[in-house]
């Protein structure tokens, strides 16, 4: 059983090459992402809750030149959007903000970079493997017209054109699963930056009602 369907599969890479080339592209664009997105996230990954203990420890003695280097130790991008969270608090309290959220965005497209490969093969496989059957069982209805076969031949000619739409789906459900998993990654990504973002905003907010004490 195995063998025959790897002859079938077989058959269906060379014979079928309009289908399986691009299915195969996928695969390969696929496991490429996956890997190279993993790799990042794994990079970039910090435990970020004795990190922003101390950040706030920092903050609020005022030692923003501390903070910003203990920032600059934890790394990562979470480190970068920290880093630059206390040069803005420094330089920018006015708007920070709207200042900060551009940080944020720009990080946040480091992170979603490649997703939209997943998305599409995830979107579009199912359809070429579906072309690749559509076509396998026209071309396979028109030799049985031709040579006045019978059953046997369109039931072995109707299973090599559904290794099209097999191999299509399973393309695409590991391109939609890893897709889903690395957005929920980006999410928690995204909820440090809103995190440190509160914590900042804070002592934005207690700096400028100081301010406002003294001016009376």
């Amino acid at each position: 059983m195995e063998s025959k369907f790897f002859t079938y599969f077989l058959d269906f890479m060379i014979h079928d090459w309009f289908a399986s080339i691009p299915i195969t592209v996928c695969s390969v664009l696929t496991v490429a992402v996956t890997v190279e997105r993993y790799l990042y996230y794994q990079k970039n990954r910090r435990d970020v809750t004795s990190f922003i203990h101390q950040l706030q420890r920092e903050l609020e003695s005022g030692q923003l030149q501390k903070a910003q280097a203990t920032c600059s130790r934890l790394g990562g991008v979470v480190g970068e959007v920290a880093e630059e969270g206390v040069r803005l608090m420094a330089e920018q309290k006015e708007d920070f903000s709207k200042a900060f959220d551009i940080t944020v965005s720009l990080v946040t497209r480091k992170l979603e970079k490649h997703l939209a490969i997943l998305g599409t093969i995830g979107a579009t496989c199912p359809f070429l493997g579906l072309f690749g059957t559509v076509v396998g069982v026209i071309f396979t209805l028109d030799q049985l017209g031709a040579a006045g076969g019978g059953t046997p031949v369109v039931v072995v000619g109707v299973a090599k054109a559904l290794i099209a739409t097999g191999y299509g789906l399973i393309v695409a459900i590991m391109a939609v699963v890893f897709n889903n998993t690395y957005t929920n990654t980006v999410k928690r990504f995204n909820d440090d930056f809103s995190l440190l973002k509160l914590l900042f905003l804070s002592f934005v907010a207690t700096e400028e009602s100081g301010h406002q004490a003294q001016a009376r």
